[in-house]
């Protein structure tokens, strides 16, 4: 009976949500439930599984339970590129928990995602209005970063477009990257193994019997890009250092935006993506947001979906440590360039959780 009326009541906190972003300008859309696994298993490689449920389907092949909303609404815009666009959404999402037994499985999502070429920094600022808006009772604490910073950083650094290319492949995976950091940094010694192997004149030399799925020349082109990869030179410990200064940022955004400032002043490629942090605080001044107290951290967003690819945020209830956060979004334009084939838009949205909303109200 008490489940049940919490279901209720955040149904109806969801159809308030909707109205809200109705209000905002969106349209309301629905996306299928379940949803292809090919295209979720191409842009997140097999991580994915480990967070969605999939089932096969006859005649469809493998499918996921909706693990969000995002994907299924870009692939349903990229089909009419038509913008300004403006889109809401509700409905449960699926997602599997392996460390925390007492969070849910599924639960509603109310989103708000809007496409649109002009004012990326406007664009930010509204999304996050909209929210923060929608939000306002609750008296939450936001909490904002920017994965183009990070992005602009790494592709500025001073080594081969392979290193940058393995660093920029798991910027969202925040330990391999500091593995392959640190390794590129000549800050690891290369396993023993590992070493005799590049060294060999023959590496297949006594390698016994061939088994498994690679094919000796797989392998050989494999030992070849390690063999010219261990020649490479170190990334210099200046540039590292750069790089653990803007992942060790955590203050308020304006004193983030003179930190980051500084930085590029060693790290030129960092300038554009600070012009745009600027423009963006900015733009969220305009619309009443009290930058002078938004917090900013310079890793955050590194352990959600992958496809963010610039502003990121989220809002979080400060007397309840145990939540998650009550409502999160940000930028996704590759994403698009990805689903679009070659056509794109920019595009930023964000999800409210409205069972979090309703207990927090003392609801449930």
């Amino acid at each position: 009976m008490r489940e049940a009326a919490a279901k209720s009541a955040a149904r109806a906190e969801a159809a308030r949500l909707m109205a809200h972003f109705a209000d905002a300008g969106a349209v309301p859309v629905e996306t299928a439930l379940l949803q292809p696994a090919e295209t979720l298993l191409d842009l997140y490689g097999e991580d994915i599984r480990a967070r969605a449920y999939v089932t096969a389907d006859p005649l469809r092949g493998e499918q996921m339970l909706r693990p969000d909303f995002t994907v299924p609404v870009v692939q349903m815009h990229m089909q009419s590129m038509a913008e300004p666009a403006r889109y809401s959404y509700t409905g449960e999402v699926f997602r599997k928990q392996e460390v925390d037994e007492t969070r849910p499985t599924e639960y509603l999502q109310a989103g708000f995602e809007v496409f649109a070429t002009n004012d990326a920094a406007a664009r930010d600022a509204e999304v996050f209005s909209v929210i923060a808006n929608a939000l306002t009772p609750l008296n939450l604490r936001a909490v904002t970063g920017d994965i183009g910073v990070l992005m602009a950083a790494v592709q500025g650094l001073a080594t081969t477009e392979a290193r940058r290319a393995a660093l920029m492949r798991h910027l969202w995976r925040p330990a391999r990257f500091r593995t392959l950091l640190d390794r590129f940094g000549g800050r690891s010694e290369t396993p023993a193994s590992r070493a005799a192997l590049l060294a060999a004149d023959d590496p297949f030399a006594n390698a016994g019997v061939e088994v498994g799925l690679r094919r000796r020349d797989e392998v050989a082109a494999r030992i070849e890009t390690l063999r010219t990869d261990a020649a490479t030179p170190p990334i210099a410990d200046e540039q590292r250092a750069l790089i653990d200064a803007i992942l060790s940022l955590r203050e308020t955004a304006p004193h983030v935006l003179v930190a980051l400032r500084d930085i590029s002043v060693d790290l030129p490629h960092l300038g554009p993506a600070v012009d745009r942090l600027s423009a963006r605080l900015d733009a969220l001044d305009a619309r009443g947001v009290d930058v002078d107290t938004l917090a900013f951290e310079g890793s955050y967003g590194r352990t959600s979906m992958e496809y963010y690819d610039g502003f990121v945020f989220g809002f979080y209830a400060a007397d309840h440590p145990e939540l998650p956060p009550v409502a999160t979004g940000g930028r996704y334009d590759a994403l698009t360039r990805v689903l679009g084939q070659g056509r794109s838009v920019p595009a930023v949205g964000a999800v409210i959780r409205p069972e979090l909303v309703v207990q927090l109200r003392g609801g449930a």
